[in-house]
């Protein structure tokens, strides 16, 4: 069908638009949802798959893949899926002692984000100009850059994983009562807890995949939507709204706010760095963050 008589705005519409605008959409509720189940289950602000290792091995793969084998498309994305998979698995392992605690979760996947980013620093500076350019490109997360395949793959994973979320809401709030008390009311708390991580890292996982990594929406989403909620409900649907309504207006603000179009990574990082800081802040001051 077409939308307008003038052929031009019909393929503007219909061909760069909307399929834009339907991956910005996709990939907010799969990281506003995601980054929501990682905070209450890791009982951290701060626990966003941004600072945890899963974004930024997901980055190395990728910024290998385009750099050291010169691929691209389909070929980028499924590194990614997988560096982010096997990045949550490795921290996954080395957090285990008896059973995984968010704390050390945390403090883990710190450190080995901070590997995944000395190499992929490495590897870039290593790199060819041609090659550093398209890297840094992938890098800096962008959801125009989504093919028709890896959005419909994101598409069909969002139609398993987030009614799967939904249901596993209520394991996520019995964990948040501790695991004291959750074991007390039957509930084997590992097993959830790892069916919990996997979900959120498969969503976070296939959203990076598609655009890159769109800084911060996972961080951010989840806090605005407990708040507008007031604490009622698990607040997981709520989160991915959020996160799909912030992915959504920032790619329309950097393809019309300046001449040059700019990455939708670019603006979320301008939303989520000052946030981050209001958050370090208040964490500090209650006491909560050391």
């Amino acid at each position: 069908f077409r939308l307008q008589d003038d052929p031009s705005i019909d393929f503007i519409v219909r061909d760069l638009r909307l399929p834009t605008a339907v991956t910005a959409l996709a990939v907010g509720l799969a990281l506003g949802m995601s980054g929501l189940i990682f905070q209450k289950l890791l009982g951290n602000p701060l626990a966003s798959p941004d600072f945890v290792g899963i974004s930024s091995g997901a980055s190395m793969f990728a910024a290998v893949a385009i750099i050291t084998f010169h691929a691209s498309g389909l070929v980028v994305s499924g590194v990614a899926l997988l560096g982010a998979v096997l990045s949550a698995g490795a921290i996954y392992l080395f957090a285990w002692r008896d059973g995984v605690t968010g704390y050390r979760f945390v403090l883990i996947g710190i450190g080995v984000s901070e590997f995944f980013v000395a190499i992929t620093g490495y590897v870039i500076a290593r790199a060819q100009v041609s090659d550093a350019r398209a890297a840094m490109s992938w890098l800096v997360g962008s959801v125009g850059q989504a093919g028709a395949t890896e959005l419909r793959i994101l598409l069909v994973s969002l139609a398993v994983l987030l009614p799967l979320s939904l249901l596993m809401g209520r394991q996520l709030g019995v964990i948040e009562l501790g695991d004291d008390a959750a074991q007390g009311l039957g509930l084997r708390v590992q097993a959830a807890r790892l069916g919990l991580l996997t979900v959120s890292v498969l969503l976070v996982a296939l959203a990076t995949a598609a655009a890159g990594p769109v800084a911060f929406v996972a961080l951010i989403a989840g806090p605005i939507a407990v708040r507008l909620l007031r604490g009622q409900g698990s607040g997981l649907l709520a989160a991915a709204f959020v996160g799909a309504i912030i992915v959504l207006l920032a790619d329309l603000v950097a393809a019309h706010a300046l001449p040059a179009a700019l990455p939708t990574g670019v603006v979320t990082g301008g939303i989520g760095a000052p946030y981050l800081i209001w958050l370090l802040a208040t964490v500090n001051r209650e006491g909560r963050g050391g």
